[in-house]
């Protein structure tokens, strides 16, 4: 093993992985460590979408260098992924007013509203329920559980050294402690997700770091849904920063609060992604300092009856179910700061890691943070 490299990355998790991949295309070398034997966490847990336009005003120059970065790694580690965008039906009169005000702040470039007819037929349901709704070309789509490993695959070919099965137990002045000794290099940087509360502890309590637990299914999905499926509904126009800001949004939530109470109490974002495997659909949201490995049968059946509303799917097959986890924040969506001179900490904290994880490795990268976001 070399003894010393350019950089060190603490996690092969996207974020991680994206550093490695952006400091190879610099030429430096790197190595990545990470306590399991591939990738198994957040990365993989997740609905592999993209979603870049939805996110806050602040955050775009960051998602733009992170759909740049998304499209590069699938072309050079040979991964799926398809710039098909997101669809957003409105099944009512002020969410169909929410779009039309996004539409207006993004442009139509960017947020193109549509008629039922169009968005039931990217969907694949004819029959769907809604008055109409956008499109949101710029957004992509990866499989969750090929993105992260192929791209970890790729590095080790291009000579990126993966130390894997190595728990770190500090991080300092270039120096990475693990139960294996020390490695070294000229910078470090840290993307340890929700384990930054183990890792970075003092950190983590500055800026509330807990873990979300999410509620997640795969289904079977009928061969009228096409496989690069993306959807929105009105509890993600009213949890997505961008979409969140427009001005109808406060009473988008009130009518939630009346129309779908059970959403609202497991602060559901119903939402749903295709793959060849099937659709992921989800999810609900628990914040704790610690997980449980429980989930609710109530929970887990709600999120699949809703979610195969829109979808049209009358006798939906689960094909897995499992818990999703990601480091959340209540006080900021990103932690990006320097706990040292040759250290860099970086975590996104409001479930958007996948989205970001180009962008925010490149920040990373040059030594700089964002503020206000």
């Amino acid at each position: 093993m070399t003894e010393h490299t350019d950089l060190i990355v603490v996690g092969a998790g996207i974020i991680g992985l994206a550093s490695a991949f952006l400091a190879r295309e610099q030429g430096q070398s790197v190595r990545v460590i990470d306590a399991a034997d591939r990738p198994v966490g957040s990365s993989i847990q997740n609905f592999g979408h993209a979603c870049f336009t939805a996110q806050a005003d602040v955050i775009q120059p960051v998602a733009r260098v992170a759909r740049e970065g998304w499209l590069r790694a699938a072309q050079q580690a040979g991964f799926w992924a398809k710039e098909s965008g997101t669809w957003l039906p409105a099944t009512s009169e002020i969410e169909l007013q929410v779009l039309a005000e996004f539409a207006e702040h993004r442009g139509d470039d960017l947020v193109k509203l549509l008629g039922r007819e169009e968005v039931a037929a990217g969907i694949g349901n004819p029959g769907l329920d809604a008055l109409g709704g956008a499109h949101l070309p710029l957004d992509v789509r990866v499989d969750p559980r090929e993105a992260a490993p192929a791209i970890a695959r790729y590095l080790a070919a291009d000579g990126v050294e993966f130390t894997w099965n190595t728990q770190v137990t500090g991080i300092a002045d270039g120096t990475v402690a693990t139960v294996r000794g020390d490695f070294h290099a000229d910078r470090v940087i840290a993307a340890p997700g929700y384990k930054l509360l183990a890792l970075f502890p003092e950190l983590a309590e500055r800026h509330e770091v807990r873990v979300c637990e999410l509620a997640m299914a795969l289904i079977e999905r009928p061969a009228r849904i096409p496989a690069d499926l993306a959807v929105l509904t009105g509890t993600s126009m009213a949890r997505y920063d961008g979409i969140a800001a427009m001005p109808s949004v406060p009473e988008l939530r009130e009518e939630l609060a009346r129309r779908e109470p059970g959403l609202v109490d497991v602060i559901a974002n119903l939402m749903m992604t295709g793959t060849e495997q099937g659709i992921f659909v989800g999810d609900s949201h628990h914040y704790a300092d610690h997980t449980e490995p429980f989930i609710s049968e109530d929970v887990a059946d709600l999120l699949i009856d809703r979610s195969t509303a829109v979808l049209g799917i009358d006798e939906p097959r689960v094909l897995q179910r499992w818990k999703g986890q990601y480091a959340d924040s209540a006080g900021t969506n990103l932690v990006l700061e320097h706990p040292d001179a040759r250290t860099t900490v970086a975590v996104v904290t409001s479930g958007i890691g996948m989205t970001l994880s180009f962008g925010v490795a490149d920040l990373a990268l040059r030594g700089e943070t964002i503020s206000g976001f």
